[in-house]
């Protein structure tokens, strides 16, 4: 019995010290993740920056982007104009779909 009794202490302090070192890994798991979200934002902040003071540098390049693929391949801009109006057209649809779930 006294056996017995020391195999369940010992499991029991096995099964602790478990649970103590996936709490420490959680710990680091969230630190790390922390880190990494204020990297993102840091990131993200950046380029939203660059776009709001160079939006009218951005938008010109955009269009003489365009009228060049204009010149080279025509068909090009038809098939970029049918892929925003499918898109488009799907998003509608699924928007549609959300009201008649909501209702």
């Amino acid at each position: 019995m006294n056996k017995n009794i020391k195999i369940k202490l010992y499991s029991i302090q096995q099964s602790i010290m478990n649970i103590e070192e996936l709490i420490i890994k959680n710990k680091l798991l969230e630190d790390e993740n922390k880190k990494l979200k204020t990297m993102l934002e840091n990131y993200n902040n950046s380029r939203k920056n660059y776009y709001e003071k160079n939006k009218e540098i951005v938008n010109e390049k955009a269009k003489q982007r365009l009228k060049k693929i204009a010149q080279e391949n025509p068909d090009k801009i038809k098939e970029y104009a049918k892929k925003a109006y499918l898109k488009k057209k799907e998003k509608l649809q699924k928007m549609k779909e959300l009201k008649n779930e909501n209702i």
